[in-house]
């Protein structure tokens, strides 16, 4: 009996113990946040004692999880991004937030930015990934009650595995600084060669590890020292040591070009060493950061040293003993940190963040399927927009807002449903909302007289009325259209008094189809133009494909002159026939010597150079079975470049389509891309000179000139960028790749473009945000180009420092500064004339307006850069005019100053082809 008591104590104080164990994990992982993304559990704990719960509160649909693994993995279309809000903050406090990789081999190739708020702090890719597992960890003072953890896509699908968010108590990280954040590079454990040191030892869950290849002495020690400090003790009883230099190596590709604080943490294990007896300097990459360091010297056993440090490729710390007779040991160093300082990218204003968070939440309620608001995640501006928003730092007034707010929305056509939501009323800097043809029912929100409201389109939905009163009176409003309401009740006549106001009045005018009876038409069409396509194409191929098997004798591999094709195209192209040459399978691999060189990669596929029979040298561009372009990028090119005739246009010699293969036939390019002439590999042979660069630039603008007054309608390129524009053996530019051409929308068109093409770095913001579609996007791209031209530099580098990753964004900087010799490229620095320079920067500059209807047209871009190849071409007869009428009222002094150097590189200039012959005479308008 006394047994079965004692047993049953037993169990009791176990039971006791272990709910107090649980009492107090609890606590001590209180604001711990630990996400297994895609787990089965809602709760497990791990050997460490951390519970982990599964992300399903953030993301329910577990159709994004990887079959297998815990992996969430997220189908996003274009350069989008999905936020994990993590809550619970306290603002003033210091965090470490920490997400692991890992890279599923059922999975396809991607990459992708990670971001703490709106600051990019890393890099993700599946193929540099190590083991096919990848970490980021950063640390950043709470602003507010809430982070955004944000995974913006540049290729592929982001993938996730876990995510985990830590309070940093008593952290000195920052030193109190709130404008950084810290990316974790390395966070080592000297002198240990066990496991990993994390949770419960380190409070704050930091996970340090052991060093991998240990260069020195290792002492393994107890202490009794017990006072406060940033490590572990744990951590602190081992260290690494060397009798006279100890070498601490940093390779790592994380090193690029920023700024670092290294963190060394010493504590004495030797208790029969005093002050004065271990003293050493230290360095940082071969240069003295500390001199004399004595562990002691504070009176203390432990020591802490923070070093702020800029370095690229790596960091090499090395610790020397001081020749001294009183130093009796070499240095010590127990554990070290070196982290990544990046600036803290402000954030657009609270009050815009929370009211189009309440406006997703609005319409989330009756439109929890919709593939808009699935792309609405984390800061509604940054880095990327919104779909459907236009931000910008003004309002259109003069109030300027230093970071950017939400200035218009654009929703129409949306399939939305439910109450137009009043949140939208909150937004202070709106100035125009078009909701029009969709299911919005209620009625339209009331705005406060303080809104900066121009322009309203609720047109085609099932709202009831009457129209607030408060609409009439707001100073800004110009625009209001409201027709096609079926049971909207109409303002009073008086109510439409304001002179500067233009309405329908209520009126259906141009109503578009519902959205039922337009999506029958469009499936018809485009079921009718796919049957249509896949019919003509089958017919032709298998025409070619029985021809194929008869016997050729090299006599026969020419080409079939005059070939007639009748193509229709998937996008809006005119259905016409097109006259072009047609080449056998056979005739290509001879050409090419079955695809021996490749000179290219593109999304359509391979380039391989070529020669026909008669000696014209060729490129030769094969579909690849795996391209994300398809038949329809094939029919485009097809159909435009048989339509459309241009020296600045790269022609169409032919195709063929045999045996399923699709290829497509083009003169060959002797000098290859501008892009390459700029910043790539032939850039490193020889420069372009700036009369070149400035003649192909003109050249491209009149190409694009062409497209765009095309006889007929305007042809938009859809992906205008330096890599797409080539250069025959004279310097000549030809615009290139033509599979996302399209026809510019006339009236009656939605405007609308279903899928956004282009490049990052060229992509127009009001395009992509709005996905109507103009003329102006490719000026947007061009004026992108321009400053490639201008600068030397790639539109994105990440590798650069933050404010320079956009060229975009850095460029305007300095012109709106009038310091535009900061962006010319160095090598052609003295070598141009100024007010031939300025003229390109301002067409540039007014390229890359954010609104469409602030950007030139490319015809006004063609007589601008004529002007100034005129004033390159001729600079002294220019200087000698300006002379004779007093000298020129805005460059005078930047061209009395400017002197004609030579190049002092070991480079090569290039020289223009026009710069030892008059200029032609510019094309007839």
């Amino acid at each position: 009996m006394m047994e079965r008591t004692v047993w049953a104590l037993g169990l009791v104080n176990f039971v006791a113990f272990c709910f107090l164990a649980i009492v107090q994990s609890s606590s001590a992982q209180q604001g711990f946040v630990s996400l297994s993304c895609c787990a089965i559990a809602n709760s497990t704990t791990d050997t460490n004692g951390i519970v982990w719960t599964n992300d399903d509160v953030y993301f329910p649909d577990r159709r994004t999880c990887s079959e297998g693994n815990y992996i969430r993995t997220f189908d996003i279309v274009g350069r989008g991004k999905v936020c994990y809000q993590l809550t619970t903050l306290v603002p003033g406090q210091d965090y470490l937030v920490r997400a692991h990789f890992s890279y599923g081999h059922s999975l396809a190739s991607s990459s992708f930015e990670v971001l703490i708020g709106v600051t990019p702090i890393a890099l993700v890719s599946s193929v540099l990934s190590s083991a096919n597992k990848s970490a980021v960890e950063g640390i950043f003072r709470a602003r507010k009650g809430y982070v955004d953890f944000c995974l913006w896509k540049e290729e592929g699908d982001p993938y996730i595995s876990q995510l985990e968010l830590r309070p940093l108590n008593d952290s000195d990280y920052l030193n109190g600084d709130s404008s950084t954040v810290m990316k974790v590079i390395r966070r080592v454990n000297l002198g240990s060669t066990g496991e990993d040191i994390r949770y419960p030892d380190d409070p704050s869950d930091r996970i340090w590890k052991s060093e991998a290849n240990p260069i020195g002495g290792i002492i393994n020690a107890t202490t009794d020292f017990h006072n406060p400090t940033r490590v572990p003790i744990k951590v602190l009883r081992t260290a690494m040591t060397s009798s006279d230099r100890l070498v601490l190596l940093s390779n790592d590709p994380e090193i690029i070009q920023y700024n670092y604080t290294i963190f060394l943490y010493f504590l004495e294990l030797n208790s029969s060493i005093g002050v004065g007896q271990r003293v050493f300097d230290i360095y940082v990459n071969s240069e003295k950061a500390l001199s004399g360091f004595d562990i002691q010297g504070q009176g203390s056993i432990y020591s802490e040293v923070a070093l702020n440090v800029t370095a690229s490729g790596s960091l090499n710390l090395t610790l020397a003993k001081v020749s001294n007779e009183s130093v009796v040991l070499g240095p010590l160093c127990n554990a070290y940190e070196i982290l990544q300082v990046h600036s803290w990218v402000q954030e657009s204003p609270q009050g815009d963040v929370d009211a189009m968070l309440d406006v997703k939440k609005e319409l989330l309620l009756s439109n929890s399927e919709s593939e808009v608001l699935a792309t609405w995640w984390g800061d509604p501006c940054l880095p990327i927009y919104w779909q459907g928003l236009v931000c910008d730092h003004f309002n259109g007034s003069s109030v300027v807002t230093s970071s950017l707010v939400v200035t218009k929305m654009a929703l129409s056509s949306k399939n939305l449903s439910g109450s137009i939501p009043s949140s939208i009323a909150k937004l202070v800097y709106l100035n125009e909302v078009n909701l029009s043809y969709n299911l919005f029912t209620g009625k339209i929100p009331p705005f406060p007289t303080s809104s900066l409201l121009r322009s309203l389109d609720v047109r085609g939905n099932d709202l009831m009325g009457p129209i607030p009163a408060s609409l009439f009176s707001l100073p800004n409003l110009t625009t209001l259209y409201f027709g096609c309401n079926p049971h909207f009740i109409n303002a009073s006549p008086a109510s439409f008094n304001n002179p500067r106001l233009t309405t329908d009045h209520g009126r259906c005018i141009d109503v578009e189809p519902s959205n039922s009876k337009k999506g029958l038409v469009i499936g018809t069409v485009a079921c009718g133009s796919v049957l249509t396509i896949a019919l003509g194409i089958l017919i032709f191929c298998l025409y070619r494909r029985k021809s194929a098997f008869k016997r050729y004798d090299m006599k026969k591999y020419s080409i079939k002159k005059n070939a007639v094709l009748s193509i229709p195209s998937t996008e809006d192209f005119v259905l016409k026939s097109i006259s072009i040459q047609t080449f056998t399978l056979q005739c290509v691999e001879v050409a090419t010597q079955k695809y021996k060189t490749l000179i290219g990669e593109g999304g359509f596929g391979s380039v391989y150079r070529g020669t026909l029979q008669d000696g014209q040298e060729v490129a030769v561009k094969v579909r690849s079975a795996t391209s994300t372009q398809g038949t329809r990028e094939f029919e485009n090119e097809l159909n435009l470049l048989s339509a459309i005739r241009h020296e600045n246009l790269v022609p169409l010699l032919g195709f063929s389509c045999e045996n399923d293969q699709q290829i497509l036939v083009y003169p060959f390019m002797s000098n290859g891309s501008l892009q390459d002439r700029l910043y790539g590999e032939a850039s490193k042979r020889k420069i372009l000179d700036w009369p070149t660069r400035l003649s192909i630039a003109l050249g491209a603008a009149r190409g694009l000139t062409h497209l765009h007054t095309f006889s007929g309608r305007c042809v938009i390129h859809r992906d205008v960028k330096s890599s797409n524009i080539l250069l025959d053996q004279s310097m000549n530019a030809k615009v290139a790749d033509f599979g996302f051409s399209k026809y510019a929308p006339q009236e009656g068109d939605s405007g609308v473009s279903l899928e956004v093409r282009g490049t990052a770095g060229y992509l127009d913001p009001e395009y992509y945000s709005t996905q109507h579609l103009s003329a102006k996007s490719d000026v947007f791209s061009f004026g992108v180009v321009l400053l490639e031209i201008i600068s030397g530099r790639e539109p994105l580098n990440i590798h650069r420092p933050r404010n320079e990753w956009s060229l975009v964004e850095w460029a305007k900087t300095y012109i709106r500064e009038q310091k535009i010799e900061e962006i010319v490229d160095p090598n052609i620095k003295g070598m141009y004339h100024a007010e031939a320079m300025w003229r390109v920067v301002e067409v540039a500059l007014a390229c890359i307006e954010s609104f469409s209807a602030n950007r030139p047209s490319m015809a006004d871009i063609v007589r601008e850069l004529e002007d100034a190849l005129i004033i390159e071409n001729n600079a002294s007869e220019y200087l000698k005019s300006i002379d004779s009428f007093g000298g020129s009222n805005r460059f005078s002094i930047i061209i009395e100053k400017k002197a004609v150097l030579s190049p002092t590189q070991e480079q090569v200039a290039e020289p223009s082809p026009l710069s030892s012959q008059p200029l032609a005479p510019p094309e007839p308008r």
